[in-house]
């Protein structure tokens, strides 16, 4: 599954949030959108699969997104926003059940498919404990592993994740990190947004670097994770020891 938008440019209220961006994602790579707050990254996001009104050209394998069904564009991407806040403390399993509406299906009448397909992403994301939890009695780590498997349990090709591990802890952003890292070593594709670029360094196969609402650089980690493109977009002072990145401080 192909996420290509070219041109992408998104104006509200009298400013351009984005413009002339070009964003694409295949099956098997994971992309990292980076770049400071206000560099236009959620919108370039959201327009790139249809869920803002954007200029330029944005299509999933062919059909473009801005026209897709609903229901045809939640069975082939799963879009986990920043905001994901649950209107009532339902059970951890029924929450990953809602992965399958998309696929017609209500709370209580699964099909064996798509309890198979919910029990696959609760032993994914380690929550078979949990399943059973009202979910506001869970951490705010145990939460994201949640949200994360119901993507996974909709079976979509593609994941588009916006800042998935804001507010965790180190150790929280890694295991999130590394079942969106399992699910693009699976065939799937995935883009995410995140501001540690750190774990950008350490998951990203492709890298998106955004400022003032354009697309500054694209490439892989060893090609675009430098010094001088981090004082650029971020205007921090950096440096990169074996792969790692310390932030010195504003420049």
């Amino acid at each position: 599954m192909n996420l290509i938008a070219q041109g992408i440019s998104v104006e509200a209220g009298g400013a351009t949030l984005v413009a002339d961006a070009t964003l694409t994602v295949a099956p098997g790579e994971l992309v990292v959108l980076l770049g400071p707050n206000g560099a236009g990254k959620t919108s370039l996001l959201r327009a790139a699969i249809g869920l803002i009104p954007a200029s330029g050209t944005a299509t999933l394998d062919g059909m473009p997104t801005a026209t897709m069904a609903r229901a045809i564009r939640a069975r082939a991407l799963s879009y986990l926003p920043q905001a994901r806040p649950l209107a009532w403390p339902a059970r951890v399993r029924d929450v990953v059940a809602l992965g399958r509406f998309a696929h017609g299906v209500t709370l209580g009448r699964l099909a064996v498919r798509d309890a198979d397909a919910v029990d696959r992403a609760l032993t994914r994301c380690d929550l078979n404990a949990l399943a059973d939890r009202a979910t506001d009695t869970l951490s705010g780590g145990e939460l994201a592993r949640v949200h994360l498997a119901r993507a996974l349990a909709a079976q979509a090709a593609l994941i588009v994740a916006d800042e998935p591990v804001a507010a965790l802890d180190p150790r929280h952003q890694h295991r999130v990190m590394g079942l969106l890292r399992d699910f693009v070593r699976g065939g799937g594709g995935a883009l995410a947004v995140l501001h540690d670029l750190a774990l950008a360094a350490t998951y990203a196969d492709r890298l998106v670097w955004m400022k003032d609402g354009r697309v500054v650089a694209e490439g892989s980690v060893r090609d675009t994770m430098t010094v001088e493109r981090i004082a650029q977009v971020y205007g921090v002072g950096a440096r990169i020891i074996d792969g790692d990145v310390m932030i010195d401080g504003a420049i």
